[in-house]
């Protein structure tokens, strides 16, 4: 079973940010909504603030504006946005 520790979370080199600036942007207001990765997804946040929490609500993780953040795929997790988020991302 995928958790939300398996995240990877890590701060990116410029070269990796030069790469992420070419990949499709998303945004999402202060919210909260379950979501379920059926591909692994990288992303570079741009702006704002996220929680990621199981379902259970036992683990979480947080990043943030400049972080790189690595979705495995089949988690299953809540996101929570804290602060309006916008993000590079692309699928695998």
């Amino acid at each position: 079973m995928t958790t939300v520790k398996q995240i990877k979370v890590y701060k990116p080199s410029a070269d990796e940010i030069k790469i992420a600036q070419t990949w499709p942007v998303w945004g999402c207001g202060q919210s909260t909504f379950d979501w379920e990765y059926t591909q692994t997804e990288t992303c570079y946040i741009i702006e704002g603030e996220v929680v990621i929490r199981d379902r259970q609500g036992t683990d979480e993780i947080r990043f943030g504006a400049g972080d790189m953040v690595i979705f495995p795929t089949d988690l299953s997790c809540q996101w929570q946005v804290k602060k309006a988020v916008k993000k590079h991302y692309k699928f695998d």
